[in-house]
């Protein structure tokens, strides 16, 4: 009887401080960029007009500035909470962006329409040895070029650098899905 006496205030005991670590220790005020939507606004990035990303993009994300609501009260990134008015700035929320280096879709998709048989596009893409056989075979007579108008309208054939085109941010954008490892999969639900 003694060691359940026992037994039963050591396991109140670790209750009490569970209890005191999780919920009394939490101040019950959230982090600003865990915010439900409605509590925040954020703005669209600032896009570079020359090319057509957002400023300041590195490592294929951009961050834009988001605006707790009035009267919202949110722990900043060093702890310390904060009341908004509306005005300030509470978090940056991360936009993804794409790397750029000159290589314009519109232009490519131009060359390999009308100068295609000549190998201009692929010229203009950085593929000099495509280009000069698409010139001394005239386009691989016109199935070649057709191909390669395909693949590049597509944005399947890019810049031979590894970068993407500059295409208008609003503009026709297509984005390649890849499955890897960690690609989340929901389990079939069968009746």
């Amino acid at each position: 009887m003694a060691s359940c006496s026992r037994w039963l205030s050591l396991t109140s005991g670790f209750w009490f401080w569970f209890w005191f670590l999780c919920v009394a220790a939490d101040d019950g005020i959230q982090k600003c960029d865990e915010l439900r939507p409605g509590q925040y606004v954020c703005t669209d990035p600032e896009i570079n007009p020359a090319t057509q990303e957002p400023v300041g993009c590195a490592n294929y994300t951009a961050n834009a500035p988001c605006y707790p609501a009035p009267n919202i009260s949110c722990k900043d990134y060093k702890g310390n909470v904060t009341t908004f008015y509306g005005k300030e700035v509470g978090f940056y929320r991360p936009f993804p962006c794409r790397n750029v280096n000159g290589y314009s879709y519109k232009v490519a998709v131009a060359l390999s329409l009308f100068l295609g048989w000549l190998g201009a596009d692929r010229f203009y893409l950085g593929y000099p040895a495509l280009g000069l056989l698409k010139f001394c075979t005239v386009g691989f007579c016109g199935i070649g070029s057709l191909i390669d108008f395909i693949l590049i309208s597509m944005q399947i054939v890019g810049p031979s650098d590894g970068s993407s085109y500059i295409i208008d941010y609003y503009g026709a954008r297509l984005v390649h899905l890849t499955i890897n490892n960690e690609t989340f999969r929901e389990s079939q639900l069968y009746p």
